[in-house]
């Protein structure tokens, strides 16, 4: 077991294990690897089938009377929990490095964002799901409403790369909705879910609300199915399509984040040190293990040259280093499995003949998972990494002469989940946007000044998942919408003595008076 960090304890560790449910003592142990060393720091037990239906049958009945309680009563707890965050800031950020390897400036992303999530559904919650005055059949003598019911039990499948904002932020939406939550973290970072979670029962949640199940993917991903009203999963597109199918198969909605190959578009117009400032945060935060990284570079040609300088020595100033401060730009990837997939990528290209701008190497003398930062040039169709999400800290690098042929070159993965465009002109900027098939577009900053916008929906096209996070969608999605309808003097359908004909007459003249007039269409 490795020393640990002095915010974590074995104490802490302890409490938080006591979190996960299980329906027996005698099962296997999880270990837990910290990447910056790659030793054990922590265990937890394997759930199985037998956990999740007993989670579920908790989850559900607490359920029942949570949702009875006031949008306020519910507010009031993730405010807390809003507050709680920030007074725990420091170890939360130990432990998300501890877990994941990132670096702290990258970690504390997830503070932040956990943060504003829970604020804003406390505050907007009860406007997204309010009961709404709809047109009814006939105006005036019709009166019809929407209202919304929560699902019931919802299931989370989280990864490993953001293990704070994916393994709670969701959940928040579904809970300030009515509904009870099951959440399966992965394997790898399951003691940063843990935590949220715990911290989420201090600010008030009531007991049994939220359930944790931890373990493989393929013992628990289908009786988690079996067991909810509506699954979030966020990870990989080929996971993603076998849930998918499941859910289809038992009739439940679902949303999945997959995904990307994301790129970023630099015009001859942009301010190049500025964006190549900025492009070292968007392809290399969280080691490039980030769904909504950038992994390819398109650049204008007549400013190609330049920004590749720029963008390089911005590449080759950042620090690699297993610290729990702010001394280090760069963090450790998460496994070896992770490592190797960046190193054959990286190989492959080179191999067959890209260029290697920046980077290029593993560098073990820091830690047993670390890699430089990366960009390549000179890459090609039949390299893997030209169409594959490498997930890590590698870039490459394109020209491109035309806007068309930018947006054609930025359309031309399967995936579709997160872009970035740099000009100084900014409806010239929006224009290219609206050419891109991508759930999310900054202009002129990195991926977070879209993710961070809460109150719009975020996700992604084509291959990169179904359905969105944030905004009202985020939140909707956990509901089951329901029609409910009054009627007055005039039913619908002939009154007694008028015929079906003499009846249809009216009804089609009263229709294309309807038509002429304005509010009432």
């Amino acid at each position: 077991m490795m020393k640990l960090p002095d915010r974590i304890d074995e104490a802490l560790l302890e409490r938080l294990a006591r979190r996960v449910t299980v329906t027996g003592e005698d099962r296997e142990l999880l270990d837990i690897e910290a990447p910056y060393t790659g030793e054990t720091f922590g265990t937890l037990p394997m759930g199985t089938a037998d956990d999740v239906s007993e989670a579920a049958r908790q989850a559900r009945a607490a359920q029942q009377s949570w949702s009875k309680q006031s949008f306020r009563e519910r507010a009031r707890i993730f405010l807390r929990f809003h507050d709680l965050i920030f007074q725990r800031k420091d170890e939360i950020l130990d432990l998300i490095q501890l877990e994941t390897g990132k670096a702290r400036n990258h970690a504390y992303e997830e503070i932040g964002d956990a943060a504003i999530v829970a604020r804003y559904y406390a505050f907007n919650a009860r406007k997204h799901l309010k009961s709404r005055k709809r047109k009814g059949i006939y105006p005036i003598l019709t009166a019809t409403r929407e209202q919304h019911a929560p699902v019931g039990l919802v299931g989370f499948i989280t990864p490993w790369n953001y293990p704070l904002t994916l393994g709670i932020t969701d959940a928040i939406a579904a809970l300030m909705a009515g509904n009870g939550a099951l959440l399966k973290p992965d394997r790898q970072t399951p003691f940063t879910a843990l935590w949220a979670v715990d911290l989420l029962y201090q600010a008030g949640l009531p007991a049994d609300l939220l359930q944790v199940v931890v373990g493989k993917g393929s013992v628990l991903g289908q009786p988690i199915i079996e067991s909810v009203d509506y699954l979030a999963f966020t990870g990989s597109t080929g996971t993603g399509r076998l849930l998918a199918a499941a859910t289809g198969e038992k009739l439940i909605g679902c949303t999945m984040e997959l995904g990307g190959k994301n790129p970023m578009v630099i015009l001859d117009d942009a301010n190049l040190s500025r964006a190549a400032r900025v492009a070292v945060w968007d392809c290399f935060s969280s080691t490039g293990q980030l769904c909504v990284s950038i992994e390819r570079i398109l650049i204008q040609s007549t400013i190609y040259d330049e920004f590749v300088r720029l963008f390089a020595e911005e590449t080759q100033s950042l620090k690699l280093g297993a610290s729990f401060d702010y001394s280090a730009d760069i963090g450790s990837l998460i496994s070896a499995e992770q490592l190797e997939k960046v190193r054959s990528h990286v190989e492959d290209a080179v191999m067959k003949g890209a260029k290697v701008a920046a980077g290029g190497r593993p560098r073990p003398e820091l830690g047993p998972y670390f890699y430089e930062p990366t960009i390549l040039e000179n890459v090609t169709e039949e390299m893997a990494l030209f169409a594959e999400e490498t997930f890590g800290p590698v870039v490459s690098l394109y020209r491109f002469e035309s806007i068309d042929e930018a947006v054609e070159k930025s359309n031309s993965s399967t995936y579709g989940l997160h872009a970035s465009i740099w000009t100084r002109d900014t409806a010239r900027g929006r224009r290219v946007a609206s050419g891109l098939k991508a759930g999310t577009v900054s202009i002129n900053d990195t991926y977070r000044s879209t993710w961070g916008s809460i109150d719009a929906p975020m996700g992604g096209f084509k291959d990169s998942g179904l359905g969105r996070r944030h905004g009202a969608t985020g939140i909707v999605k956990y509901t089951e919408s329901q029609t409910v309808t009054v009627q007055r003097l005039l039913q619908v359908g002939p009154p007694r003595g008028m015929s079906e004909e003499r009846f249809h007459n009216f009804l089609t003249r009263g229709i294309k008076l309807l038509r002429r007039i304005p509010g009432l269409r």
